[in-house]
């Protein structure tokens, strides 16, 4: 059965969710630094309330199963309310859902031991901790195979060795989690392994913190890892199962990042209507402008759309549970989240005119943050041609110098066709 309706028990919790973000989380977005550093004064003020707030209400941490204290809600709820708290920094870490935390607890959930559970994943879950994921490299960028940072072994330990790079929040989290090299004679898919690494481990030095335009703090790290020894337990999967373990965090937080970027493009274009209706030029309302109205109308469209592809592919997700099975849409929407968010950002900013540059608006940081998130967890490119193989693979070649759909051969085949059904 088919439905463009929420679930009626359901909505008045989307409907708060909405209130409570617009009301009292938005605000900390202009007073507060980074939304990972949680031991500041200021974030135990003011942040730690709206959490108790979101627990109280019985939506803290919804990704998770009933058996790790979250509501198991499937992907089209997750979907729905990351559309709802997505509209501030601070949203998600107000409801439990801040990655990478989400894709490291999941990881931990699935590989980690008893002991790592209660050290590691309890705290994450409560958020009196946060993590880092560390996988890129310097020279490797968005190419795994290329990964040159090792883990050789020694007796009881590894040893690991190399330079992570754009590790983000690293100078916050308490625990890394880390991909490097195990086998370099394997497989290529086989050479890596992963491994949970408490931050205090000797040999661990962030050599620089990076930042770009809009964020409040330089937050992602170049990590120089020399000569760190993790215990052979803290390996999380088999050696060799690196990608195996990577993909538990991967397609369900691309799908909840999506809806959190449509929050954003909607936030702009929000802010943009506002704006036509309240500004005067050349003797008439902006919004009397054709111009104007154009950007309007591509700009609703697309949400509108980009909203239907997030929403169809976490529908595809709880039917199948199975995120191989529709890698090709979950990719679509990675290929499209960043053009929709900059252009829509864009002209925001262009309907604000010299307004719209400035630091009191937010448009220029959210055309920056379009070609971030173009990068993170893979480059657009790689998802349109993650989107092309696997449309392609539904279609066979034919043996003919001609296309199968060629006019004289269908007219001469529906002749055919008809002429023999006449004949019966």
């Amino acid at each position: 059965m088919w439905s463009f309706s929420n679930d009626p028990e359901f909505q008045p919790e989307l409907d708060w969710i909405d209130t409570f973000v617009r009301e009292e989380v938005e605000p900390l977005d202009v007073l507060l630094g980074s939304q990972w550093d949680i031991h500041a004064p200021e974030f135990k003020r003011l942040v730690r309330p709206l959490q108790q707030k979101v627990k109280d209400r019985g939506l803290w941490a919804c990704h998770l199963g009933p058996e790790l204290g979250g509501k198991g809600y499937g992907q089209l709820k997750l979907a729905l309310m990351n559309e709802k708290f997505g509209r501030s920094r601070f949203g998600p870490i107000v409801f439990g859902s801040q990655a990478p935390d989400t894709g490291n607890s999941e990881i931990l959930a699935h590989y980690g031991t008893p002991e790592q559970k209660k050290k590691y994943l309890e705290p994450l879950l409560n958020n009196d901790i946060v993590s880092c994921f560390s996988m890129t490299e310097p020279q490797g960028g968005a190419d795994p195979l290329v990964l040159a940072a090792s883990a050789v072994r020694d007796g009881d330990d590894w040893v690991i060795n190399g330079d992570k790079w754009f590790a983000s929040n690293a100078r916050y989290a308490s625990f890394y989690i880390v991909m490097v090299v195990t086998d370099p004679d394997a497989a290529p898919y086989r050479r890596m392994s992963m491994f949970i690494v408490p931050a205090d481990t000797p040999g661990i030095e962030i050599v620089r913190n990076y930042g770009f335009y809009g964020e409040p703090e330089n937050t992602h790290g170049h990590v120089r890892w020399t000569n760190v020894r993790v215990p052979a337990e803290n390996m999380l999967g088999g050696q060799g199962d690196a990608f195996v373990v990577a993909q538990v965090r991967l397609s369900g937080g691309r799908m909840h990042h999506a809806m959190r970027t449509l929050a954003q493009a909607t936030r702009a274009f929000e802010m943009m209507c506002e704006r036509a209706v309240s500004r005067f030029t050349k003797g008439e309302q902006l919004s009397k402008k054709q111009m104007v109205q154009e950007k309007i109308a591509d700009s609703w469209t697309e949400l509108r759309q980009f909203r239907l592809l997030i929403l169809e592919t976490a529908w595809l997700a709880d039917q199948g549970n199975d995120w191989k099975a529709i890698r090709k849409n979950v990719a679509a929407v990675k290929a499209t989240m960043p053009k929709l968010l900059h252009d829509i950002a864009a002209r925001a900013l262009q309907v604000h005119g010299s307004l719209g540059i400035s630091h009191e608006m937010p448009f220029a940081e959210l055309v920056i943050n379009s070609f971030h998130i173009g990068l993170a967890d893979g480059p657009t490119e790689v998802h349109k041609v993650t989107v092309a193989r696997e449309v392609l693979k539904d279609y066979a070649p034919i043996n003919d110098i001609f296309p199968s759909y060629i006019r004289h051969e269908l007219v001469a085949e529906a002749h055919e066709l008809y002429d023999a059904l006449q004949e019966t």
